[in-house]
């Protein structure tokens, strides 16, 4: 399945969490993300208030200005760099319709050039087997 994302800001934290576990209910395995633009990412994060700015930020931060070699634009050779940094996909295991994710985790997109529609394949890998343990 294709997740078509409206992205409204260049840069900006969008929360998939609830579509996601929308996706899941009533399945166990994995579930596949991978955002379909080398100039966004997919991973997990803390959203409390503000904590989507500082993400962006300390990313944005960690690049060093550059004289970008970039042929098609220099200009956005950073949002490309960003994108590759964090990468474009993550799993999440689910059970029983529940993503595995911890309390204050949320699934995210990170967008470096927008705005626009971003691509997002959503893939469920089948069922697995809940693991036995014998003593």
């Amino acid at each position: 399945m294709i997740l078509t994302i409206p992205t409204a800001n260049r840069r900006q934290v969008i929360d998939l969490t609830d579509i996601l576990a929308e996706q899941s209910r009533g399945k166990s395995g994995h579930l596949s993300i991978m955002v379909l633009h080398s100039t966004a990412a997919i991973t997990t994060a803390n959203l409390d208030a503000g904590t989507d700015l500082d993400l962006l930020d300390a990313l944005a931060g960690m690049l060093p200005q550059l004289q970008w070699r970039h042929e098609h634009n220099p200009a956005h050779a950073p949002d490309h760099l960003l994108a590759s940094i964090v990468g474009p996909s993550i799993v999440v295991p689910v059970q029983e319709g529940e993503l595995q994710v911890g309390t204050w985790q949320r699934i995210v997109l990170l967008e470096f050039k927008g705005p626009r529609e971003c691509h997002i394949d959503v893939s469920f890998i089948g069922a697995r087997e809940e693991p036995t343990m014998e003593l």
